[in-house]
């Protein structure tokens, strides 16, 4: 006979948003349940860019200092658009590059430490949400509230909604991991790589990440484009590539149903111009286990969604104003003046970094934009190397 098990808050998914929340959870004294059908370590397709924001995040949910998994700092950033060089940018604070097979194995153990109880390397064989059950075969858990952390092809997601994303909003990566690399290669990012997309080249210990991702209806041969963009970094001898859905700057408005909530890429928190999903998944994992002790605390487990909406307003918000952003250096029409002011302005490109290094915001971004737009519109009808009056 099954054991049946009691808790008050069971996560689903022990990726860097899924630890965060049990992490979180544990830690405010909640007794926490984290799934996952994969033993740790294991690996995972992802860049492995650790932004000083998400460095913040995990300084605050994890209680930790230095990140614990053995990862390249780097200062510079080298950008290309559409095969034309922007330059070299640099961030005011350094950007970690690791491997989310220890990253994601370091997060879980300090989920684990707080005091989550570990249910990796099983198997959901049932799952209802009214009330919460998860049948892992050998035993059946319990809880007044669910947080769905697993990923872009959810679990949860896919049983609250039929499906757990829209087609024509998805986005979609290829990557390999090459050895044999220089280890002074540039961090190099290629806007334009893919349709609606870009590319990166993140240098790590042992190899180096490189890959591709963009608005999947808009690349029907996106291997063809990760071929190519190998070529331009000149490698001839294509490594094993790897292919994954990601989120693209499409959140879900509604991410879970009353007492179920959906986290980090389950609840389409990615950037849609940087690619940044790390700092989203802790973010939205720490404010899904906020939503939990509250609606718990209350007494209603069934008012976690609308806290977790409240909470999230801000983020909600920012996705927005980067989609309205990036039509400025996809749309054909806007790319050329658009990429022009770019490359001339110091005010774009310092805005830029410090997007990436959690220190503004998309808010403040666009406020820039149309405070100099004016000037920046006269930059971008000068061609570049036109001489300056």
């Amino acid at each position: 006979m099954n054991r049946t098990l009691h808790f008050d808050l069971i996560v689903i998914g022990a990726g860097p948003s899924g630890s965060a929340a049990a992490c979180w959870a544990a830690r405010s004294g909640l007794k926490v349940a984290l799934i996952d059908k994969h033993p740790f370590p294991r690996d995972k397709l992802c860049g492995g860019a650790f932004t000083e924001r998400a460095m913040g995040l995990y300084r605050q949910i994890f209680a930790q200092n230095d990140l614990g998994a053995p990862y390249v700092a780097r200062d510079a950033v080298e950008f290309y658009a559409f095969g034309s060089p922007l330059g070299q940018l640099h961030s005011p604070a350094p950007l970690r590059l690791t491997m989310r097979r220890s990253l994601d194995a370091h997060l879980f153990e300090l989920a684990i430490n707080a005091g989550a109880q570990d249910f990796t390397g099983s198997r959901i064989t049932g799952l209802s949400t009214d009330p919460v059950r998860v049948n892992l075969g050998h035993s059946v858990l319990t809880a007044p509230v669910l947080i769905g952390a697993d990923g872009v092809n959810s679990f949860v997601a896919r049983h609250l909604f039929g499906k757990a994303f829209e087609p024509d909003q998805i986005g979609f990566a290829l990557e390999v991991e090459a050895v044999g690399l220089s280890p002074d290669l540039p961090l190099r990012i290629d806007f334009g790589a893919a349709n609606w997309g870009y590319g990166w080249q993140f240098p790590k210990a042992d190899s180096t990440t490189i890959g591709i991702g963009g608005i999947h209806a808009r690349n029907p041969d996106m291997r063809r484009d990760m071929l190519h963009y190998l070529k331009t970094l000149g490698i001839a001898d294509a490594p094993k590539v790897k292919g994954q859905y990601l989120p693209f700057g499409f959140a879900r408005t509604k991410p879970g149903k009353a007492h179920v909530l959906l986290a980090g890429d389950a609840a389409g928190l990615v950037d849609p111009i940087t690619g940044e999903g790390i700092a989203f998944a802790l973010q939205s994992g720490k404010m899904a286990a906020d939503a939990a002790q509250t609606a718990l605390h209350e007494g209603r487990p069934e008012a976690a969604l609308s806290i977790y909406r409240a909470q999230l307003r801000p983020l909600h918000l920012a996705m927005w104003q980067a989609r309205q952003l990036r039509h400025l250096l996809f749309n054909p029409t806007l790319r050329r003046p658009f990429l022009n002011g770019f490359q001339r302005s110091s005010t774009m490109k310092n805005a830029y970094m410090q997007l990436l290094s959690g220190q503004t915001e998309y808010s403040e971004i666009s406020r820039k934009i149309l405070t100099k737009m004016p000037r920046l519109l006269m930059r971008a009808a000068t061609p570049i190397g036109a001489p300056k009056f």
